[in-house]
């Protein structure tokens, strides 16, 4: 790494105690975690991963980083924020110093994100709340031995709302060239069994970006989190649980009557996730099996979890399709995550078959020539409008999954739901809005007030 003048650099302050001080052995350690972790093929944006001592936390941040480490040559700028440990910030501080160092060199400081972040309100600029903090500190060196150089904005977080941290996202977002990393540990100090709980919750929220549920005691840096998640759901990213585990996991198997939750997390653009074709192959194979199971037994297949993925793992929401002879012959789904993604294409491919209202119940001679698809949607996001033209101008034919809801002409609420394999055959926004209406059951000149609409994408695989 480059090397600053000694003046305008802010020193380690937790070599040879969060991590080795030689530099040799730091390096083999980040390392081995890097070595040890998965690859599931992801392109993230962002991540969320801890700061705890390395042999705690170590295991759980090298899955983050080494998610990273396919995009490593486009890398050129990271944004890293963190909560604070020792010096009590109001809402953000950002270091006046020109580069922080660990034994493996130096980290420039970027320049033109500190001046970004200073325009913003609540943002100050102070060495002294950065001095002794580790929860920025401990990602750089996981950051140098995968992305090599770079410059870095390092924000400590203190207390502002999820929409301030958005903001200052938001300022700082960039583009392939910048990372995102949230740094926080999780639940602190229970059992391992009262850890473990908290920590699944808090694993939960993350998935489905709801943020409003989040309590102070499930994660240090929450304030930061919640921040990253609002941005979410502005930009459609989705979220992949790369792993959560405690100190009770790591290296502190002797004591776990107290303990400390980590976790990471990869957030990438929805419309361009991509699941590793292996898992894609596990939903479809699931998809035919839980059909086939119901077929022997009107129940769809057992999920036995713990043994997918961590993708596969995660809370998602889709719809299976069923064709035959290149029609429609079934299509269910969640609009809304609220199980795992394998449990979720099983349970949805068995309604299909055998549960959409529209067709008969599949029988055996139709499963051999069944052509069968799983969409996987990303969190749905409101679309703005003022009258029914504004809505039409705004969908985006071949690219929108659309969610229409409104109250009946006799007062009742409808809902209805379109893939965006729809625009294939209604290529016209105006008779797509048209043909969707009738799908909630709605007169298709129908509109008034009550109207909204939601936009999400989808990653569908056969």
């Amino acid at each position: 790494m480059s090397t600053a003048t000694p003046e305008s650099v802010r020193p380690p302050a937790i070599a040879g105690t969060f991590y080795p001080a030689d530099p040799e052995a730091l390096a083999g350690m980040v390392d081995r975690f890097l070595a040890d972790a998965r690859d599931d093929g992801l392109s993230p944006k962002a991540l969320i991963a801890p700061h705890a001592g390395l042999v705690y936390s170590g295991p759980i941040a090298g899955n983050a980083y080494r998610s990273v480490a396919r995009r490593a040559r486009e890398i050129t700028r990271v944004v890293l924020l963190g909560p604070p440990h020792r010096v009590a910030v109001p809402k953000f501080c950002v270091p006046a110093a020109t580069a922080f160092r660990t034994p493996l060199g130096d980290v420039p400081i970027d320049a033109d994100g500190i001046a970004t972040a200073l325009k913003l309100s609540g943002v100050e600029q102070s060495d002294a709340p950065h001095a002794e903090e580790h929860s920025l500190e401990v990602h750089l060196p996981f950051l140098q031995r995968v992305l090599g150089e770079f410059s870095l904005v390092p924000v400590i977080v203190g207390g502002p709302s999820p929409q301030e941290t958005d903001a200052l996202l938001a300022a700082l977002w960039g583009g392939p060239e910048t990372l995102v990393v949230i740094s926080s540990d999780l639940s602190h100090y229970h059992t391992y069994d009262g850890a473990n709980r908290r920590d699944q919750a808090f694993r939960r929220h993350v998935e489905t970006l709801a943020l409003e549920n989040i309590e102070d005691e499930q994660a240090c840096g929450r304030y930061p989190v919640k921040g990253l998640l609002n941005r979410a759901r502005a930009l459609d990213l989705r979220v992949t649980t790369l792993d959560v585990r405690n100190s009770g996991d790591t290296a502190g198997r002797e004591n776990r009557d107290r303990v400390v939750g980590y976790g990471s997390w990869a957030l990438e653009y929805a419309g361009t996730a991509h699941l590793p074709d292996a898992d894609r192959a596990t939903l479809i194979d699931g998809a035919r099996r839980s059909i086939a199971n119901g077929l022997r037994t009107g129940r769809p297949a057992q999920v036995q979890h713990g043994s997918f993925t961590p993708p596969l793992e995660t809370y998602r929401a889709t719809f299976v399709t069923l064709n035959q002879d290149g029609r429609l012959r079934g299509c269910i789904g969640s609009i809304l995550p609220h199980r795992t993604l394998v449990e979720d294409v099983v349970v949805n491919a068995h309604k299909a078959a055998f549960g959409d209202p529209r067709f008969p119940k599949l029988t055996p001679d139709e499963v051999e020539n069944l052509d069968l698809s799983v969409s996987i949607l990303s969190h749905a996001r409101p679309i703005a409008f003022g009258s029914e033209a504004e809505a039409v101008d705004a969908l985006r034919p071949d690219i929108d999954g659309v969610i229409l809801q409104a109250d009946g002409p006799d007062g009742q609420p409808r809902r209805g739901l379109f893939l965006p394999q729809v625009w294939e055959s209604v290529p016209k926004a105006e008779q797509f809005l048209r043909h969707l209406k009738a799908k909630a059951g709605l007169p298709q000149d129908y509109w008034d007030d009550s109207v909204r609409l939601w936009r999400y994408t989808t990653e569908t695989f056969h």
